[in-house]
């Protein structure tokens, strides 16, 4: 007997008997041929046609339209395919949005941040510090240091990272007028302001030794991100505050 049943149609499509009835319901896909019994028996043209079905319903057309599409005279598939792709572009461009802001998020996390979105931008404004977590993970992923910022800041709140932003802001207003008053970088007020930078960090997110407070300034001047954050305020700002905070290791003895 030609053509085949729904049965075989549906393990060689890989639909449902329930779907290609479905289809044949709404006209979209009716078996070309029956047996004296009445079954259905769907021919070569018929899997045809088919095979097209599934490729406009794997790209997101609606049934209605798919019948349009291979029924209507003068239709032109390209001009569907167009619209679709178009669709299609949008959709993928939302869903990397996504899956980037649930990185973002999952990085925030690592990170201890948590803060709602509303909060984080508030609080940070355009500065994302997750940016930064993999980059602090591979340099500093395990030392003590790392360890303890980590597990600080997992318990902080909107109102620690609001004092933790203002005394940054001040430290570095305080560079700023010191750098552009010609304040020298080893001179009282400039060492002043290293020690309270230093200062800031232990008591915020690790014990910050004069050591270790020395590589912090190597990392303003060798890290261009570090120097645009402190130059935007006056340019040669982030060497004025790596050549304080040396001094001031020195002043220490370290």
């Amino acid at each position: 007997m030609s053509g085949y049943s729904v049965g075989q149609v549906a393990r060689l499509a890989g639909v449902t008997v329930r779907t290609l009835h479905h289809y044949d319901e709404i006209g979209l896909l009716s078996p070309s041929e029956r047996t004296a019994a009445g079954y259905r028996r769907y021919t070569e043209a018929d899997l045809d046609r088919l095979q097209r079905v599934l490729f406009y319903r794997e790209l997101g057309f609606p049934l209605e339209e798919i019948a349009t599409i291979l029924d209507r005279p003068g239709t032109d598939p390209l001009t569907h395919l167009r619209r679709r792709r178009e669709l299609l572009s949008r959709e993928i461009r939302r869903l990397q949005r996504m899956v980037a802001a649930i990185d973002k998020a999952m990085e925030a996390h690592r990170m201890g941040i948590s803060l709602t979105p509303e909060e984080r931008r508030e609080v940070f404004g355009d500065f994302r510090p997750e940016d930064y977590a993999d980059e602090a993970e591979q340099r500093w992923g395990g030392s003590d240091a790392y360890a303890e910022s980590r597990r600080r800041t997992a318990a902080y709140g909107k109102q620690d990272w609001q004092r933790i932003k203002a005394e940054w802001g001040e430290l570095v207003n305080g560079f700023a007028a010191a750098f552009t008053a010609g304040e020298p970088a080893d001179g009282e007020v400039a060492t002043g302001l290293a020690e309270r930078h230093r200062r800031h960090i232990s008591t915020w997110f690790y014990e910050c030794g004069y050591q270790m407070h020395k590589g912090l300034a190597d990392l303003y001047v060798a890290d261009e991100r570090f120097t645009v954050h402190f130059d935007r305020l006056a340019p040669g700002l982030a060497a004025y505050v790596h050549d304080a905070i040396h001094a001031n290791a020195a002043r220490a003895g370290a």
